[in-house]
């Protein structure tokens, strides 16, 4: 039988266009990739090539072995791939969110649930990640909405209300209730890697600056020190202490108070169910 590698050197070839290019760019001698392309000739009993002096073009048969050779690499890779995220999913526990704080929750939940496997988690567009779920890159995501599908379970998880933090001197400070609108053109502080949440506050927020940090520590260091707006939300301990002197004042925009879900193929309930159960 024929292997891999041979079908690989019979696409360099037709890549290449001449056998001496194909054994230079597979780094091997031109005598060599001849004798290898002579064995595979033998194994298929064809003959793939029209050979001249110092030139060989391919023949229909080969025209015909190389698109078969393409659709037997192609699946060859498929097969690795798939079997490598396989077996990175039996040690690695890898969730991906539209934001960031139902991780802050959930991460150390998994960590004591799943001792003995890596915890991964990304951020990412709710398109992404449901791409993601399909393709076994995640074995769960979080999302705002559940997903209209058969095969996955969609579990209610929490609910995140967002609040804009306001020094007291600032003239909304005294408001019940504010919207984005409300606050657009303000000077604002802005955690980054938010997810979904960054592109709601530029849509919403046009005219607004945003001065972003990338680390949790060194925005509370501003937000205790700087007179300028934040976000506070209800999932998070995170910030407090810098929002002491800050008034926290809710946000009604139906798009900054949502209902997270976790989304799970069903085929995974039965090893995920430990996890399921701890979010129920």
């Amino acid at each position: 039988m024929f292997e891999l590698n041979q079908l690989e050197q019979l696409l360099a070839i037709a890549n290449a266009g001449t056998l001496s290019k194909a054994a230079e760019q597979l780094h091997l001698s031109q005598p060599a990739l001849s004798r290898s392309m002579q064995r595979l000739e033998e194994e298929l009993q064809v003959t793939l090539f029209e050979r001249q002096k110092n030139k060989i073009t391919f023949n229909a048969n080969g025209d015909l072995a190389l698109e078969h050779a393409k659709t037997i690499i192609n699946n060859a890779e498929t097969m690795i791939s798939a079997l490598q995220a396989f077996e990175r999913s039996q040690h690695t526990f890898s969730i991906g969110s539209c934001a960031p704080a139902p991780l802050w929750r959930i991460t150390p939940v998994i960590s004591r649930q799943y001792t003995d496997m890596t915890i991964q988690s990304d951020i990412k567009s709710q398109d992404a990640l449901i791409s993601g779920l399909y393709n076994d890159i995640y074995q769960v995501i979080i999302t705002t909405h559940p997903l209209n599908d058969p095969d996955v379970c969609s579990y209610k998880y929490l609910e995140e209300h967002l609040y804009v933090a306001l020094p007291p001197a600032h003239p909304l400070s005294t408001r019940k209730k504010l919207s984005l609108a409300d606050i657009n053109g303000q000077t604002m502080l802005l955690l980054s890697r938010i997810g979904f949440w960054y592109d709601i506050c530029k849509e919403k927020m046009p005219d607004s600056y945003f001065i972003v940090q990338d680390e949790v520590e060194a925005l509370n260091e501003l937000r205790k020190s700087s007179a300028l707006p934040t976000f506070a939300t209800n999932l998070t301990a995170q910030g407090r202490t810098a929002d002491a002197n800050r008034i926290l004042i809710p946000l009604t925009d139906s798009e900054v108070n949502v209902t997270f879900f976790c989304c799970i193929k069903k085929s995974n309930n039965h090893r995920l169910s430990k996890f399921i159960a701890s979010i129920q």
